[in-house]
């Protein structure tokens, strides 16, 4: 076995524990930093909503790319005699192909003098300039659609978990992660200029998916954890869950290296390689949000979970229980440390024979460990070894009390 899959049962069968909640305030830190950077970034510098949200023409010329030709299709647009188009967008598209974004402009106008300023700059014929044209409103349609398919997808997300865990708490401790992670995913969207496109939209419905799964993963443990545990006074519902995080730890490991080494390789094609289009939006997407859905399973989601559930008034009591227990452990524990005090006996005196000091009302403390004598008119007491060294007491009335008892003693020193 290698040393992580060694690792992992250690974690698994609690040898080996890092404590996760009790650090929870760090996460929680590091979670609100990130949370304060997107937000920055989507207030100051917003996001870059392609053509397809706000509308526009798009056009499409095949040439051999170079440094100089994003420059040199800028030219070409200013001199096409068609106005206000400084803000257009410029992109290559591997070696061969070009993209210019404009603002919407006018079929019969408008249009064919563009197509012939970037055939021309391209070196083909006007004709061969592909473009379409994308209204604003069919944009706005795709805001709105898109807006109302993440709201029906968080609710519906919220009633699976209520549903499949019967708990409440775990619904929206699973929503809050999903919440992060949509934030920082679009938060690096502004941060990095990438354009915002239908694509982006696909790969962000898709990693609040994977972000789902990981926590359900986790919660489920959690559950498995925790089961019996009002019953019991070994742990807290913190410690069970901990426990649990620990358990899953190399699992959620492996399966986030797994998922992101391919999309990593997705993004790097279409950042550098292909430079624009739907594969770059979509990896980008995929791999900050499986990233940070990894993060927030662990540190965030199960964190959240346990502080929320530690004000049950159940668990308040389960947690009194276990205190309660470590410290009787630990004082039995010193107890056991300390030497045992000494005892002193007579050479000729035989185990059967030491007197027992026992405190007991009406009865005196030089009372004989097999006799007592009443005494200020109390109930006496006759203190009798038992069979498996338990000392019981029974009562004895005033008139027994006055008759001879009789005597254990060595057969040699009986009165014959």
């Amino acid at each position: 076995m290698s040393k992580f899959g060694q690792l992992g049962h250690r974690l698994y069968t609690g040898e080996v524990s890092y404590d996760f909640l009790a650090r929870r305030r760090r996460w929680y830190a590091i979670s609100a930093i990130l949370i304060l950077i997107s937000l920055g970034a989507l207030g100051l510098r917003g996001l870059q909503f392609g053509i397809e949200f706000e509308g526009g023409a798009d056009f499409r010329a095949t040439t051999a790319v170079t440094s100089q030709t994003v420059d040199q299709m800028q030219t070409a647009l200013k001199s096409s005699g068609v106005p206000n188009l400084d803000d257009s967008t410029i992109n290559t598209i591997g070696s061969t192909q070009v993209r210019v974004q404009t603002r919407t402009l006018d079929p019969t106008t408008e249009v064919p003098k563009v197509r012939e300023a970037i055939g021309a700059e391209a070196k083909i014929p006007s004709d061969q300039v592909t473009y379409s044209l994308i209204g604003a409103s069919w944009g706005d349609q795709i805001t709105e659609r898109a807006l109302i398919a993440l709201l029906v997808f968080l609710v519906l997300v919220g009633l699976v978990i209520w549903a499949y865990f019967r708990n409440g708490t775990m619904a929206g401790a699973g929503l809050a992660a999903l919440g992060h992670d949509l934030i920082l995913t679009v938060g690096i969207y502004a941060l990095v200029g990438f354009t915002v496109t239908p694509a982006t939209l696909i790969g962000v419905l898709t990693i609040l998916g994977y972000s789902l799964y990981d926590t359900v993963v986790v919660f489920d443990k959690v559950r498995e954890n925790t089961r019996d545990l009002r019953s019991s006074s070994s742990r807290t519902y913190s410690d069970a869950a901990n426990l649990a995080l620990n358990q899953v730890l190399v699992r959620s490991v492996n399966t986030t290296v797994i998922g992101v080494l391919p999309v990593a390789a997705l993004l790097f094609a279409g950042a550098f390689i292909l430079g624009e289009g739907p594969l770059k939006d979509l990896a980008l997407a995929l791999f900050v949000g499986m990233v940070s859905g990894a993060y927030s399973s662990i540190f965030l989601a199960t964190p959240l979970l346990a502080q929320l559930k530690e004000r049950d008034p159940e668990m308040k009591k389960l947690a009194v229980r276990v205190a309660n227990r470590k410290a009787k452990e630990a004082a039995r524990k010193r107890g056991d440390a300390a030497p045992a005090p000494a005892t002193t006996t007579s050479d000729s005196a035989e185990p059967e024979d030491f007197d027992l000091v026992d405190v007991v009302p009406g009865v005196s403390s030089g009372a004989s460990s097999h006799a007592t004598s009443a005494r200020d008119g109390a109930t006496a007491l006759t203190v009798t070894r038992g069979p498996a060294g338990t000392v019981p007491l029974r009562p004895v009335s005033e008139g027994g009390a006055k008759r001879p008892q009789p005597q254990h003693k060595p057969r040699s020193q009986r009165r014959k």
